[in-house]
């Protein structure tokens, strides 16, 4: 699916660009496949001699790399080589060397935190937040490492030590008496449509011996938009356990209730970028209240990511969106301190003056 164009006496850029944009023009038309009208679309990178490279090795490698980031630009574009890109391509593959890395040499952890009760601060749910504690460069961002994760792929690998780390945790704080809420673990596109992942999931659940109806699976909103019946077939084997389902960032994609109604989801979250803009922007307000009312009567659990604020709070608790989740409540925890919360049972929230003991007593059944 690619090929070159070379361009013999080129003077000058404008040239080049033209016949870049000709070449689209003319692979943009329909065909026809037998009676099946195709189309496709190109993403064209451009090296130029002899300021790209004095040799064809040079340029094609620079012209590859062009390429490259015309998909990142959002494909179906050309784009010129700049020395940066270069600069660019060396640091990615060197972090995708590290990443691999730091999945042998168990490098990453896992913080956890909580998803409360809107009406009375009890924790209903933890997610399990993956980060990197690097040997020089110290604790990374996921928004730098998860994205190459996912183009290299690493992220099938990673994805499955998150989700064994997760139940296993879960497992040590039944060992201990702690009464545990149900895990939330994010699950990518790429994870999803590895062949083994359903195994896996299911495999992992019995090697850790936890309750499947603990382990709740976020999936973002781009896997329900081109399912395969496979994958469809094997996320309701995994609910037949008892595996739970939500859809993450939700809002943010381009699903839609037929898509919703053919998986086996049981919980919408709803993205922090709706929820920053609470209670006085009006869109966000709008948007927030339609996905509760509607989840509502899709008869669908809810919860609220991002809450940051006692006004938004507030906002989403009168909206009743039943479950909340942000920064107001607790940030990410290790281990011990989640534990302590997970003692505790609930987690005042802002305004009330129900004191910890009566939201503490709850009824505990680890399964």
């Amino acid at each position: 699916d690619e090929f070159t164009v070379v361009l013999p006496d080129v003077d000058e850029t404008q040239t080049v660009s033209m016949v870049a944009t000709r070449l689209q023009a003319l692979l943009a038309r329909p065909f026809l496949i037998g009676t099946q009208e195709i189309t496709v679309t190109s993403s064209i990178g451009i090296a130029i001699f002899p300021a790209d490279g004095d040799d064809a090795a040079t340029l094609l490698k620079h012209a590859d790399t062009a390429m490259y980031h015309a998909k990142d630009q959002g494909r179906n574009n050309w784009q010129l080589y700049h020395q940066s890109l270069t600069t660019q391509t060396t640091a990615r593959m060197a972090l995708e060397s590290d990443i691999r890395k730091g999945l042998e040499r168990d490098e990453f952890r896992l913080l956890y935190q909580p998803q409360v009760s809107a009406a009375d601060g009890t924790i209903v749910g933890i997610e399990a937040l993956i980060r990197w504690q690097h040997p020089q460069h110290g604790m990374v961002s996921p928004a730098q490492f998860i994205p190459v994760a996912e183009e290299s792929g690493l992220i099938v690998p990673m994805g499955e030590w998150v989700l064994h780390a997760a139940c296993r945790q879960l497992l040590e704080w039944q060992q201990r008496g702690v009464c545990t809420a149900r895990v939330a673990v994010n699950v990518s596109a790429r994870q999803l449509r590895s062949p083994s992942f359903l195994d896996r999931v299911a495999a992992i659940i019995a090697e850790t011996g936890i309750s499947a109806e603990q382990l709740e699976l976020e999936l973002t909103e781009s896997i329900l938009m081109d399912p395969e019946s496979r994958q469809v077939q094997g996320l309701y084997r995994l609910r037949a356990l008892g595996v739970h389902f939500a859809i993450d960032d939700f809002g943010t994609g381009y699903s839609s209730l037929s898509y919703i109604k053919r998986f086996p989801i049981g919980m919408l979250k709803i993205d922090q970028s709706f929820v920053r803009g609470l209670p006085d922007g009006a869109n966000d307000a709008g948007i927030a209240t339609a996905i509760i009312a509607m989840a509502r009567s899709l008869d669908l659990d809810v919860i609220a990511e991002g809450v940051e604020t006692r006004q938004q709070c507030e906002f989403l608790r009168q909206a009743k969106c039943p479950k909340l989740q942000g920064y107001l409540f607790s940030r990410p925890l290790p281990p011990d301190e989640v534990e302590i919360l997970l003692r505790r049972g609930s987690i005042i929230l802002p305004g009330d003056h129900t004191t910890s003991q009566t939201l503490s007593v709850q009824a505990c059944n680890p399964q």
